[in-house]
């Protein structure tokens, strides 16, 4: 694994996995290539000096397959979480179709993906049943490919706690539709290192029972919440908990059109809503983040860095809970 490339490595969780990827490369000198449409938007991780920087699209069949050749391995974390039909199946299926073709083409063989818990083929959300979609174009390539679901991901820069924190700021009462839908909130941070891991299970074992290779993991934290306690939970470490008020299914949905509506990107969509049809927690038939040596952060501990009363930053957080791993 002396060359990654890491697709979608500006993003979130992108941002702290490329941060985490020091380990790779202290242990095998391995390099990160990220690619993005405008390098200056990848500002978080310019200064690690281990990874190179690339301007490119690659939603370009050239470009990805120019991307591809020369790497030992590519980490897929491009997605979008609201959109129609058409643009979820631009990102989360025909990036796949390509990426595979880019990696057949070239004898790249190992892939690490970031899917999302609850993708299945009859799932209620256009967003989940894409990302079924993508998985199977993944699992049927032949290729060396392993899985990662993730539940909802928070941390100190995420757009979870700190979106809720921030409305309760401003608003004196939160109607909230799916409020009673579970979730089971898992660390940024233990997201970026489970995918640390499974490169580095591979790179270090030929054990059988010990490789990563054609398995899938979900990743959740140890806890299970309602929207609506996550909700009460980002306003009262916030210092500006409103009270919450479920919606019943047809205002929700009223509300979910509305906030599509306006301007910007969408605080939440009728698609969302529609995921929100079934709990976000683990099913138990899959292995988690145990089975790659990572006993789960969990949000009571972690959140209270950031959302409470003075600096709540990244940097924070990470001195505080540096040497958990």
């Amino acid at each position: 694994m002396k060359r990654i490339l890491v697709l979608g490595g500006s993003g979130f969780v992108g941002r702290h996995f490329c941060e985490k990827a020091g380990q790779l490369n202290a242990a095998f000198n391995t390099r990160l290539t990220v690619p993005s449409r405008r390098v200056a938007s990848a500002k978080h991780i310019q200064p690690l000096p281990w990874v190179d920087l690339v301007e490119a699209d690659v939603h370009d069949g050239a470009s990805l397959m120019r991307l591809v050749a020369g790497h030992d391995a590519v980490v897929n974390l491009v997605a979008i979480l609201h959109g129609t039909e058409t643009a979820f199946n631009h990102v989360h299926v025909e990036l796949i179709q390509k990426l595979v073709r880019a990696c057949q083409a070239t004898g790249v063989r190992r892939i690490v993906h970031v899917s999302a818990l609850g993708a299945a083929a009859n799932a209620p959300s256009l967003y989940q049943r894409s990302k079924a979609a993508g998985e199977a174009v993944l699992t049927g390539s032949g290729l060396d490919v392993t899985i990662l679901r993730p539940s909802v991901v928070f941390g100190a820069d995420d757009q979870l706690l700190n979106l809720f924190a921030k409305l309760q700021s401003v608003f004196p009462v939160m109607p909230l539709a799916g409020a009673d839908t579970r979730f089971q909130p898992v660390w940024v941070e233990d997201v970026a290192q489970a995918l640390v891991n499974i490169l580095l299970r591979k790179t270090c074992s030929e054990v059988e029972n010990n490789s990563t290779l054609r398995n899938i993991y979900e990743a959740c934290g140890p806890n299970i919440y309602k929207l609506k306690e996550l909700v009460q939970l980002a306003g009262t470490l916030s210092g500006h908990s409103r009270p919450v008020i479920g919606l019943p299914a047809a205002l929700g949905s009223l509300q979910a059109l509305f906030m599509e509506m306006a301007p910007g990107q969408p605080l939440m969509s009728r698609d969302n809503l529609d995921s929100m049809k079934v709990d976000n927690v683990a099913s138990g038939r899959l292995p988690g983040l145990q089975a790659l040596g990572i006993q789960p952060a969990s949000l009571q501990a972690i959140a209270p860095l950031y959302l409470g009363p003075g600096p709540g930053d990244a940097v924070l957080v990470r001195r505080k809970t540096a040497g958990r791993f």
